[in-house]
Parts: structure tokens; sequence; C-alpha cells
């Protein structure tokens, strides 16, 4: 794909990009996405950087991974650097997810409507606990977590959301795998081990809530 702002087009990187530049091209793309709404046409990496709490010359740096984006003195076209994110982060397909575990956290992320906008179509929803199974939520009934290999032989879903506790977090991870879902992002806290071919992130929350009193703490520091 070429872009009218003059780069020279993304290419297809072979090699392994570090997750935090990954998560910086996920906010550069709501950056500009954000720019869209406005109507804005062009945004220049210093007008990025700022936006995003880093430098323009990491933004130039991260997206030089995947090609040759804007010109020099015009900065990015913002369609289509929206365009060229989307598809380097994989958004221009719509993936299949089911959430494990009907809880509190498992409930909240079954009903954000924030996942279909950005590609992911929440399909199902499971638990084991009797109580909670058959309850009804915004487009979706929870099932009994027992017929998930049943379930995904049919529907095919791509990720699994762990919304459990940690005591089960490994036994439903290895039940995930034998359904034949190959990515899932893990609530629990607690480390899952899962064979080759299969992709885990966690979610950590109290490692996130230590990382934002460090930078509290040191912000604190400085008065």
């Amino acid at each position: 794909m070429t872009s009218n702002s003059g780069s020279a087009g993304r290419t297809t990187s072979t090699k392994r990009i570090a997750q935090p530049t990954v998560r910086r091209l996920s906010l550069y793309l709501r950056l500009l996405e954000e720019f869209d709404e406005r109507g804005l046409a062009t945004i220049s990496s210093d007008e990025l950087a700022t936006l995003g709490g880093t430098s323009s010359a990491q933004v130039r740096k991260d997206l030089s991974v995947f090609g040759s984006f804007g010109k020099r003195g015009l900065g990015y076209a913002v369609p289509e650097l929206i365009a060229e994110l989307r598809e380097i982060l994989g958004l221009g397909r719509v993936w299949r997810v089911v959430i494990i575990g009907a809880g509190k956290i498992g409930s909240a992320l079954a009903q954000y409507s924030g996942f279909g906008r950005r590609g992911f179509s929440v399909i199902a929803v499971y638990d084991n606990d009797p109580a909670k199974i058959g309850a009804v939520m915004p487009g979706l009934t929870v099932r009994d977590v027992s017929t998930l290999e049943h379930d995904a032989a049919r529907e095919h879903p791509d990720i699994a959301v762990l919304a459990v506790p940690a005591e089960r977090a490994q036994e439903t991870a290895d039940r995930a795998v034998h359904a034949g879902i190959t990515g899932i992002l893990n609530f629990a806290p607690t480390r899952i081990r899962v064979p080759r071919g299969v992709t885990v992130q966690g979610v950590n929350m109290a490692a996130e809530l230590e990382v934002l009193s460090y930078a509290l703490a040191k912000e604190k520091g400085k008065g």
C-alpha cells in the first residue's frame, strides 16, 4: 500500500517488533483517529510526539520499521497513515473473541462497545457457575464453559479473554488451546503456560498501578 502523502509505502518486516513499539503504534493510531474526527488532514511528527508523550525522533523511528511515511515539510496525511497503521496492527479484519468468566471484569468487558469499533467481535461469554449460566447481557447469553470446545468447532473464535480466578487460569487456558484458540488475553494475576503457536498477553492491573505509583512518586519528588 502506498500513501498519497508521498511515502514510499509500507514494507513487510520479518523481524519481531518490541512490545513497547507496538503499544506506541496503537497510541499513534488512536491519536490520528481523533485528528481525523476533527477534520484535520495532516499531522507532523512533532505534533504526534507531543500528544503521545514521546519525541519526534521516536515517532519517526517507530514508523520507519515498516517503511517511509510522510513528506518532509508536509507531515503525515492522516487518513493514509490511519490505514497503514490499521494494517500493521492487524485491524484490517474482524477478530472473533470469547470471554471466559462472567464476573465483574468479564461482564464489563463483554458490554464494552469500543471492541466492535476496533475490529473485535465478542461472540460468546462463558462461566462454570450455574448461577451465572443463562444470564442475559446485551446481545449475549452466558454459556456453560463445558460447551467451549463444541462451540469453537462451529464458531471459530480467534481470541479468548480469561477473566477467571488465578487458580483456574491454567486449566481455562488449556481448555481454550484445546478448542483451537491461538490468542489469549489473561486478566488472571498469574502466569500461564501455552504451547508453541499460541500467543498470550497478560494484563496485570497491580503492575500497571505500580508503574503509575512510581511516576507519581517521581513527580512529587521534584516538588
